[in-house]
């Protein structure tokens, strides 16, 4: 039998601590249980969860903290750390995609069961998690990046080579713009992302130069409305394009580093989701391996951005986390808890940013995000205890299990009388 033909059985966690992801308090000698469908049945405390069943696989959590599974609502898992996407050319097609089935596995061992991936992965690859051909986060894919011409996602030599692998899509006026949401959406996209500003890592602009402009993101929104209402996701740093970007009606702002008061409180008033990627400034920086050119924006940038995410956590601001794992290390993810902690936000909040809040932005939340009864089973194990010490859960070695639709997929936990789940 091979891992993505494990057994779905009843499941009965015990001595554990729980963090449900509803920002209730967490619950001391708490059990959870999970029925062979792989709902949750139960998750509180020990002293009023229902008798054990004869068909319950149980096991003792030894104290160790359950927390439901995280998102992570922004990510490029086609693409290697630090590689720019004219180097996946470069690869045998093949390779190519065993690579990313092994950003796949750690991503998911790294306690991430949902994520969010934001240009360079083909839907085919959220159909091969779904029907148990590979073993990884659950997927929602944007497929591609709509963007102008030289704007963020346009890495086209002067010949006219793409060397984005087809990560790009090309619009620049409302009509072009409208032809690539239809486009992304023919080859499976679960939602549109667009660049409402340029970028780090592109050659050809600056995070405050302005990507498409607003009557053409409010024409992508529009477009996105009228098949299945998706949702659409702005590439969006400098301010000016974040206020278009929020005028036009984007779901959410990624990164959002521009973000002034004026921004924030329009977010506010619409409900936009923020995902400020701060693992692409506290871990993203390295000179000798990035070229000169993207090494000078981030420097320039770091300490601005540090100051408006602390400020949109002070606000209040819908935040959900995201990494934009490959520019930053993968199999890391849950590291950015700890960066939004350093930036003011309280541990239990952070860990809610990367559960109920994330299932909101995805659409999610009535069957994930939470460990409530009849949601989802998506939980994770870690050592320590996250509300004392968040770095617990950067660390993989520390996501000692992971349990995905009820189903385990990662198990280190000792062995103990009761067996291993």
């Amino acid at each position: 039998m091979t891992e993505t033909d494990a057994p779905q059985t009843a499941l009965r966690i015990q001595g554990a601590r729980l963090i449900d992801g509803t920002g209730a308090a967490p619950v001391d000698d708490a059990v959870v249980t999970i029925d062979a469908q792989g709902s949750i049945v139960y998750a509180g405390p020990a002293a009023t969860a229902p008798p054990a069943a004869d068909d319950e696989r149980s096991v003792d959590a030894g104290g160790r903290t359950v927390l439901p599974g995280f998102f992570d609502c922004h990510v490029h898992l086609a693409y290697a750390h630090a590689a720019h996407p004219g180097r996946r050319a470069e690869l045998d097609p093949v390779l190519v995609t065993l690579d990313t089935v092994t950003r796949l596995r750690q991503t998911l061992d790294a306690g991430i069961t949902t994520a969010r991936d934001l240009g360079g992965l083909s839907a085919g690859f959220r159909t091969a998690v779904e029907s148990g051909r590979v073993v990884g986060p659950r997927l929602h894919t944007a497929v591609r990046i709509i963007s102008h011409t030289g704007g963020h996602a346009d890495v086209r030599l002067p010949d006219g080579t793409d060397l984005s692998a087809g990560m790009s899509e090309i619009a620049d006026d409302t009509a072009a713009a409208r032809l690539a949401v239809r486009r992304v959406l023919r080859d499976g996209a679960d939602l549109v992302k667009v660049c409402a500003t340029g970028g780090m890592g592109s050659p050809y602009d600056d995070p405050d130069d302005e990507g498409l402009l607003e009557e053409e993101i409010r024409a992508v929104v529009d477009e996105a409305r009228r098949h299945g209402g998706k949702p659409v996701a702005a590439h969006a740093q400098g301010n000016a394009g974040i206020l278009n970007a929020i005028r036009g009606g984007v779901t959410s702002i990624e990164h959002g580093y521009g973000l002034d008061e004026r921004a924030l409180d329009l977010a506010g008033e619409r409900g936009v989701f923020v995902v400020p990627t701060l693992s692409t400034v506290y871990a993203g920086i390295n000179k000798d391996t990035m070229p000169d050119y993207h090494y000078q924006k981030k420097t320039r940038w770091s300490g601005v951005t540090k100051e408006n995410i602390a400020r949109a956590i002070e606000y209040g601001a819908r935040i959900a986390l995201g990494t934009d794992a490959a520019v930053g290390p993968h199999g890391v993810n849950l590291m950015e808890l700890s960066y939004l902690v350093d930036l003011g936000m309280d541990p239990m909040a952070a860990i809610v940013a990367g559960t109920r809040t994330a299932a909101e932005l995805l659409g999610v939340a009535d069957r994930l995000g939470t460990l409530t009864e009849g949601r989802t089973a998506d939980l994770v194990v870690c050592d320590g205890d996250p509300l004392r010490d968040i770095g617990v859960l950067g660390d993989p070695a520390n996501i000692v299990c992971v349990v995905q639709d009820g189903v385990v997929r990662k198990d280190l936990l000792p062995a103990t009388p009761e067996g291993r789940l």
